[in-house]
């Protein structure tokens, strides 16, 4: 049979793969009412004196507890045995200063009524009720939607109260999404601490996300906190790192949806730069690591990875990892090896110019199992010849 006739037998061949992915919705109750809170309070803290109990007991009289050993407590039974298989994989924790209301999957359900979701569940034994729920429709919705619908399988619900005294139901959603379709186009990722990302298209143009915000969030807030441990408020300190670790946070989510964004358009994979033990490696100076926006150890490279990670699998766009030894010293037109100095890069070799981190990443992105591909053949004017690599001037622009 001619090849012509066994494309369309093949295109009807293809099934689509799927994988389940798993996302955890922290979504704040609506308009509750002072005595509702009043009473989650109440139960979260019958509740973590239930687990330290359960600690105080000896291993073997661990092994047979069940929510009949605790039928004198007025929290649910779900509940109960929620918190006795919390307390047993916690086995190097002395005591629990806060251990949140969980339960499984079984004990809770969705409903929609308009535009306004409400849980229905019962934190007391016998009773049940629906309780509204506040929800970011741009965000989660789509997910809300898809549980109703059967799409979505629901998991576990932990009632979380914030610092603020806010109330949050924390949802664990499964969801199957298609997997990473690779089309053989990749933008490649070099993150560092001058230019938090670093990204090359496949179509050739680069793009940089600025740290001016991040080093000035860090230097800020290590100045703020000098002042504080100098005047011995260590609570107000803890405070203020907390607000600082969210604000980070924050910026690291924002860089890597853009990033997912800019996959999307492009249809395009990611690359990364595989950077454990980075900090081990690296040294630094004494005035780097003094300054809180150039310290190493304040750089959040995994914590940015992790959310690019995640937020790529949801979208069904293909993650890759790959060696990041000499990706920055390596010239992209002709694979030649030169320091980078600063921002600048270049080549002894071939004279090109470029910035280093531009060069980094569109070696990422152009990676065949080293940093770029060489011709291992000896030149026209001998083995000691200048002659640029063929296969790179061919393969892609400079």
């Amino acid at each position: 049979m001619p090849l012509k006739h066994l494309a369309p037998l093949r295109k009807s061949m293809h099934t689509v793969h799927m994988s389940t992915a798993i996302k955890t919705l922290k979504l704040p109750f609506l308009r509750l009412n002072r005595a509702k809170a009043e009473e989650f309070a109440q139960l979260q803290t019958l509740n973590t004196t239930v687990a330290n109990d359960i600690l105080a007991m000896p291993k073997a009289q661990r092994r047979n507890l069940t929510s009949r050993s605790f039928a004198h407590i007025v929290i649910g039974s779900a509940w109960i045995n929620q918190t006795i298989r919390n307390a047993k994989a916690r086995t190097k924790v002395k005591k629990f200063q806060c251990l949140p209301l969980e339960t499984n999957n079984q004990n809770w359900t969705l409903h929609k009524v308009g535009s306004t979701y409400s849980l229905g569940f019962g934190l007391l034994r016998g009773s049940k009720k629906r309780i509204p729920l506040a929800v970011h429709h741009a965000s989660h919705s789509k997910v809300l939607d898809a549980m109703l619908d059967g799409r979505a399988a629901p998991g576990s619900l932990k009632l979380w109260r914030s610092r603020r005294g806010i109330w949050y139901a924390c949802l664990s959603v499964s969801m199957e999404v298609p997997d990473a379709d690779v089309t053989g186009r990749w933008i490649g990722l070099d993150r560092g601490q001058n230019v938090p990302i670093a990204a090359a298209t496949p179509d050739g143009p680069v793009l940089f996300w600025k740290a001016a915000r991040l080093r000035h969030v860090r230097r800020v807030y290590a100045a703020r906190r000098k002042k504080l441990q100098a005047a011995g408020k260590h609570r107000a300190v803890k405070k203020l790192e907390r607000r600082e670790r969210r604000i980070v946070t924050h910026i690291n989510h924002c860089m890597a949806k853009e990033v997912v964004a800019l996959a999307q358009r492009l249809h395009a994979g990611i690359r990364l730069e595989d950077l454990t033990d980075i900090r081990r490696g690296a040294q630094q100076r004494r005035t780097t690591k003094s300054d809180a926006g150039q310290n190493r150890d304040y750089w959040p490279f995994y914590q940015l990875e992790q959310f690019i990670v995640y937020k790529a699998r949801w979208a069904g766009i293909p993650i890759e990892k790959i060696p990041a030894a000499y990706t920055t010293q390596t010239c992209h037109r002709c694979g030649q090896l030169n320091p980078r100095k600063k921002h600048t890069y270049h080549c002894t070799r071939c004279g090109r110019q470029a910035h280093a981190d531009a060069n980094a990443a569109q070696n990422i992105r152009d990676w065949y199992g080293m940093c770029c591909p060489l011709v291992l053949e000896a030149p026209v004017d001998g083995p000691h010849g200048t002659a640029l690599n063929t296969v790179r001037e061919t393969a892609g622009s400079c």
